[in-house]
């Protein structure tokens, strides 16, 4: 019996975030795994109450004896932002390299977890021997610092993980990404390479920091007030370059936006943004004229929390701007962001602050290959097989169809829960289906997507709230009228309602005399019908309606 190879996507397969990904090798049933990568996406405005989201991990969660690692490619949220809420269900190594391990250990910090023992750093292209896999970390370039490569090594043959990636031979930060040792495994022979898919509709490059830098100089240097930039935190090239231009244009730069402060802090901790200017405290920066400071803030996204949108409402206790001033959004808009952007940047322009985006300068470069850099990789590579992931799912069908361009014998299309076997077969294909889905942070607390708790939450929301207490005396009559409680309900005239409802609510109860449990649940479904059918008539909306009973 021939032993196999697998892969299986557990999340970041049809959509952009939350990247779980897992290899197997051994016999059948029998199965040695390791995890790549372990990420969250962000809820968007229909699932209130919810933050993050991230793959259930029930799969290997079953398999935990047999998981013999978890190794990060690089320290994006969508890449380590679930470590911290599913490893106590795995328990396993954490493998990542130094900049990336300084920020899985704050996430553990948060949760009060000592993950030192656990956590084990590799160096940049290290080696990692977990038999029976052989993983070298191979230098990329991206928008972070560290942004990895895996070779894959199994008795079966070489899989290159890409993980996220680009192609920028002057990343001012960081090291340049490994084109010999990618030749190399090129060379040697690879079975399959798992590939980022995120900019594959884009023709061309995407561009350098070099020349974002230089642009962002000549920006500046027209600029006579205040400047606030917002990027991403995580970026640390581009953070260094606005250090950079603050020190050619003669102005002190103040970091404002809690992530903005700690990713700072790892870099220097890592030996990174050495040859910088001091920044300087928010509070202090205040005493400096307009014309010599520049605000480094968080919020690109318009995220209702981060200090570029607090700044733009006039909320913030130490950074504001005023006509004159230029907000300089540095970053790419995510699909899905775009009405709470153009929001945030028609009201900077109301106040007659100037708005620099990437639709009207370039300030922004992406972090992910252009077709151009995708062709490039093909060329060193040469895989047999390509599975694309790190793209919704038009994404993912257009790299195959670029693969097959590419004359790659076996492209697979995958979707989250997909297992592949990469080998022994005539070729890869998707041959069995483990259970997949999501789980959503809920305050603290770890749900599904079915849970009630977001069942509810989401009927609030868009219907409002109703209840209803009524008193039952010890003979189980009902005492005097009930008490009302309602709120997000479309109510006009509020005594109108009242005084109807009341006059529902006595209907149904002439009929009742509460003796038993049962009669007691009868009359709580009765209530619940005639109060939510009343209320749909006279507002339009079926509220979330909770009946009390309370004898006296």
């Amino acid at each position: 019996m021939k032993k196999e190879l697998l892969f299986c996507p557990l999340g970041g397969a049809g959509e952009i975030g939350a990247n779980m990904n897992l290899y197997g090798y051994g016999n059948p049933g029998e199965h040695n795994w390791i995890m790549v990568d372990i990420g969250v996406t962000f809820a968007d405005d229909t699932l209130p109450g919810i933050d993050l989201i991230y793959p259930d991990p029930g799969f290997i969660v079953e398999k935990k004896d047999n998981l013999l690692g978890i190794i990060v490619t690089h320290a994006h949220e969508d890449h380590i932002g679930a470590i911290a809420h599913l490893w106590p269900k795995l328990k396993c190594k954490i493998y990542a390299t130094p900049f990336t391990a300084v920020l899985i250990k704050e996430k553990f910090k948060e949760k009060n977890v000592d993950i030192n023992k656990h956590l084990k750093i590799v160096q940049l292209n290290g080696i990692i021997d977990l038999d029976p896999f052989r993983i070298e970390y191979v230098s990329m370039t991206h928008s972070i610092l560290e942004p990895n490569g895996l070779k894959i090594k199994t008795p079966a043959g070489v899989v290159l993980h890409t993980g996220d990636w680009k192609i920028d031979e002057n990343p001012m930060v960081g090291k340049n990404i490994d084109i010999d040792k990618l030749k190399q495994i090129g060379n040697e022979g690879v079975l399959a390479m798992v590939c980022d898919s995120t900019n594959i509709f884009t023709v061309g490059r995407s561009g350098s920091e070099e020349t974002v830098r230089r642009s962002l100089l000549k920006i500046m240097e027209r600029l006579k007030k205040r400047i606030v930039i917002t990027s991403f935190a995580s970026n640390v090239a581009r953070m260094e370059t606005i250090f950079y231009c603050a020190e050619k244009t003669g102005r002190q730069i103040s970091l404002v936006g809690r992530s903005m402060h700690r990713i700072f802090k790892a870099a220097k901790q890592c030996g990174y943004l050495k040859d910088i200017i001091d920044p300087i405290d928010p509070r202090e920066a205040k005493n400096i004229s307009r014309e010599k400071i520049i605000y480094l803030c968080t919020g690109s996204q318009g995220e209702p929390m981060g200090a570029m949108m607090r700044i733009s409402s006039y909320t913030h206790p130490d950074v504001f701007v005023e006509k004159g001033d230029t907000v300089i959004f540095s970053s790419k808009i995510i699909p899905g962001n775009e009405k709470k952007l153009y929001k945030l940047h028609n009201q900077l322009v109301k106040d007659g602050i100037e708005v620099i985006s990437e639709e009207n300068e370039f300030v922004h470069v992406s972090g992910h290959p252009n077709r151009d850099e995708m062709k490039d990789m093909y060329s060193w590579i040469k895989p047999k097989c390509v599975i694309p992931v790190h793209g919704e799912h038009r994404h993912l069908m257009e790299h195959i169809s670029f693969a097959k361009e590419m004359q790659v014998p076996h492209p697979v299309l995958v979707e989250n829960g997909d297992i592949v076997k990469i080998f022994p077969g005539d070729k890869p294909e998707v041959y069995d289906k483990a259970p997949s889905g999501r789980l959503y942070l809920d305050g603290n607390i770890s749900v599904h997507e079915d849970s009630q708790s977001i069942k509810d939450r989401k009927n609030l929301s868009s219907n409002g709230y109703l209840e209803v207490t009524l008193l039952i005396t010890s003979k189980g009559n009902i005492h005097d009228n009930p008490i009302l409680s309602f709120r997000g309900l479309p109510i006009y005239e509020e005594d109108e309602f009242t005084y109807g409802l009341e006059n529902e609510i006595e209907k149904i109860t002439k009929s009742f005399k509460i003796g038993s449990r049962k009669q007691e649940h009868n009359l709580i479904d009765a209530l619940k019908i005639a109060c939510r059918k009343f209320t749909k008539e006279k507002t339009g909306k079926k509220p979330y309606t909770n009946i009390n009973l309370v004898n006296i």
